[in-house]
């Protein structure tokens, strides 16, 4: 059967190969080549692919009218907090509850050297950490801004930079050794929010106006791309020399609204996330929002208090600055400043720790907590300093007791409290006038003073203020820095800027050092320095300032921030949504 299937195909095998040796041994010509009629297709134009849209983040943040000097009471503003969070390294950052913690990112070490003949502490900054022109983080910067701290008037809490003797540079830069003339439990707090020393320091303006349109480079996340502050927009780009992780987003566009457009751009989904003080008209706008937008409340690093110049020839007398405080109607200023928004409910009655800070509890006393006005106590003070009313109004030795009252031009709040508060005034028969200098006249010519130097300058002019008052950092420093007396430079034998109040006590001063270098627990020694306060009457704490924080739910990566970090902390995480394209 085998044998049968195979013949067939053997014979088949036997012809054809006979064929091809006939056809090798021939002397005909090969047939023609013949071309294929099919051609093959040539290749089409590759079409460029368009690149991914770029995922932005756009975040409302109330007033963008420059000045961005996080270390200057003159800019200080939930824009310029956004800023520095976005760009600026800081050694230490709030960690749970607050508490500082090192800053791995910036650093390698930051450590007390144990045995030396001052307390001394190094700073050992990563190799690799630098601005994003290329320049290194360095010691340089931690000189520039110890120098500019300790020297420099109306800076946010510079107690503890003016006990530094010493900063000194070691292996390129990287480390830093800190000398400081006594111990200070609070080095924690200090060198955050570092400036890039190396364009600063020349720049026209320098401290003062060199900041005022943001910083010439980043050591965060996010670097400046474009700044347009006439119309309220700064744009950042994603900081691609930045040392540590990249920024979830390509870019964070920060815009200025009122409330209202704030409100009105959430709604629509122009703005992402949005900062800003809320009245109780905005937050009732903010709630008919819905689901759509998570709303939370973040106490801002700050007090709003009405400070009073003991330096002054109309306010020399404390029951003439009582008699003041009786003439005012506290619930009233507090919802003029607040518009019953949430920053009413964290009212201030103390003058050192904010209401939300860990350890606050009230400390005015019983006899002097008073909400509204109180016009029998008002001629009573006044007539025992001597003044009588006479048509009206309040004089002593013929001269009428007439105040001015200072609040920083732009700031709405400081502006309508300060206007309502002369109003009063005047309705108990105290002539009062509001001005509005700039920051800087403010806070670097108005209010600092020597008490000692008499009554003529600059400082004369100013015989209340309403100011911020800094919370967070160490305790004890911000007390120093508020309330305690000039000391002086040792290396030039000159004193430093005095306090807002230009307000000295000699008798409290071993209090307030003995808290700042550790000698003497801070509640021990902050129960005597707030029962003098009180009975000076030098400050009339008003509330703490909030802001409102928005997100849009398809938003991810936000939150508050640990203690007074605040949301921006948390930027380089913010996951956006895909945006329009730049050209960039």
């Amino acid at each position: 059967m085998y044998q049968r299937r195979c013949r067939p195909f053997t014979a088949v095998f036997l012809l054809l190969l006979a064929l091809s040796v006939l056809a090798g041994c021939t002397n005909a010509p090969p047939p023609p080549l013949v071309e294929s009629t099919t051609r093959t297709p040539s290749p089409r134009p590759s079409v460029p692919q368009k690149p991914p849209k770029p995922t932005v983040v756009v975040a409302g943040v109330g007033d963008l009218s420059g000045g961005f000097n996080p270390h200057a009471l003159a800019d200080l503003s939930p824009a310029t907090a956004a800023l520095s969070n976005l760009m600026l390294p800081s050694v230490f950052e709030a960690g749970p509850k607050g508490k500082p913690q090192l800053n791995t990112t910036l650093m390698e070490s930051a450590e007390v050297v144990p045995d030396t003949e001052k307390f001394t502490v190094r700073y050992r900054i990563r190799t690799d950490a630098g601005w994003s022109d290329g320049a290194p983080i360095a010691a340089e910067d931690f000189v520039y801004l110890w120098q500019q701290m300790r020297s420099r008037a109306g800076v946010v809490n510079p107690a503890g930079y003016r006990l530094i003797t010493d900063v000194a540079s070691r292996q390129g830069g990287k480390t830093v050794v800190v000398t400081f003339a006594e111990p200070y439990p609070g080095w924690k707090t200090l060198f955050d929010d570092l400036l890039p020393a190396h364009l600063v320091k020349d720049a026209p303006g320098g401290w003062t106006d060199a900041l005022d349109d943001g910083y010439p480079a980043s050591g965060g996340p996010f670097a400046v791309r474009q700044i347009d502050l006439e119309r309220g927009e700064i744009i950042l780009m994603r900081n691609e020399r930045y040392f540590g992780p990249p920024a979830a987003s390509d870019r964070i566009v920060l815009r200025a609204n009122d409330q209202r457009g704030q409100v009105a751009a959430l709604r629509s989904g122009d703005t992402d996330v949005a900062v800003f003080n809320a009245d109780t008209a905005t937050m009732d706008a903010l709630r008919g929002l819905g689901d759509s937008v998570e709303i939370t409340t973040v106490p801002r690093p700050s007090t709003t208090q009405l400070l009073v110049r003991p330096d002054t020839p109309q306010l020399d007398d404390p029951r003439v600055r009582k008699a003041i405080f009786a003439a005012l109607d506290r619930t009233a200023l507090i919802g003029t400043g607040t518009g019953g928004g949430p920053a009413e409910q964290l009212r201030s009655h103390a003058h050192v720790l904010a209401p939300s800070e860990d350890g606050y509890t009230p400390t005015e006393p019983a006899e002097l907590l008073s909400e509204h006005a109180e016009p029998q106590r008002v001629e009573k003070l006044l007539g025992e300093a001597g003044f009588q009313r006479s048509g009206g109004t309040w004089a002593r030795d013929g001269r009428p007791l007439k105040l001015v009252i200072a609040a920083q031009f732009r700031n709405e709040q400081y502006v309508r409290i300060a206007e309502a508060a002369a109003e009063q005034l005047r309705n108990r028969g105290i002539q009062a006038t509001v001005i509005t200098p700039t920051g800087d006249e403010l806070f670097t010519t108005m209010l600092p003073s020597d008490p000692s130097a008499g009554k003529a300058g600059a400082s004369a002019e100013v015989d209340m203020a309403v100011v911020p008052r800094p919370a967070a950092g160490d305790p004890a420093s911000v007390m120093a820095a508020q309330w305690g007396c000039r000391r002086v430079n040792t290396d030039s034998g000159q004193p430093f800027p005095a306090n807002m109040a230009g307000f000295c006590d000699r008798m409290l001063q071993p209090t307030i050092e003995a808290a700042l270098t550790g000698r003497m627990p801070f509640d021990e020694a902050s129960a005597r320095v707030e029962s003098v306060l009180w009975s000076q009457a030098l400050a009339l704490p008003l509330y703490q300032q909030t802001q409102v924080l928005a997100v849009r739910r398809e938003i991810t990566g936000v939150d508050p921030g640990s203690g007074f970090a605040g949301p921006f902390a948390s930027a380089g995480r913010w996951v956006g949504t895909p945006g329009e394209s730049y050209d960039w």
